[in-house]
């Protein structure tokens, strides 16, 4: 029965590590297209110290299209939110991963606890 378990719990860690690691790499392809879509539009390096002001009249222009033109605001908000769908995979690596960090968390406690018990 515990050898169930570890194999249940080794192929959760790993179904765990690389649904997350996958997002991760996902998320990060994702903002680095991103990344070079608002250079190319301000056409200023990603650098530059006037890329504050850009993102604020960016922000300007999200809340006047919001005000007057909720269509279309509602438009490009869904797909800012599409592209970030690795944040799922992320989020579900985690919590596969969960059981894994309680189980060392708990070894290291019942380690400690031994350890401090054998030296007195």
């Amino acid at each position: 029965m515990t050898a169930r378990r570890t194999s249940s719990q080794s192929l959760q860690s790993i179904a765990g590590a690389s649904v997350f690691a996958l997002g991760l790499l996902l998320l990060f392809v994702n903002l680095d297209g991103v990344a070079a879509q608002v250079s190319t539009m301000v056409c200023t390096p990603a650098e530059a110290p006037g890329m504050l002001a850009a993102i604020g009249l960016a922000g300007l222009h999200a809340l006047q299209a919001y005000t007057f033109n909720h269509d279309g605001f509602l438009s490009s908000l869904m797909r800012i939110l599409v592209s970030f769908w690795p944040v799922i995979l992320i989020l579900l690596g985690a919590v596969l991963l969960q059981n894994v960090f309680r189980g060392l968390s708990a070894a290291r406690g019942t380690n400690a606890g031994s350890s401090a018990a054998g030296e007195r």
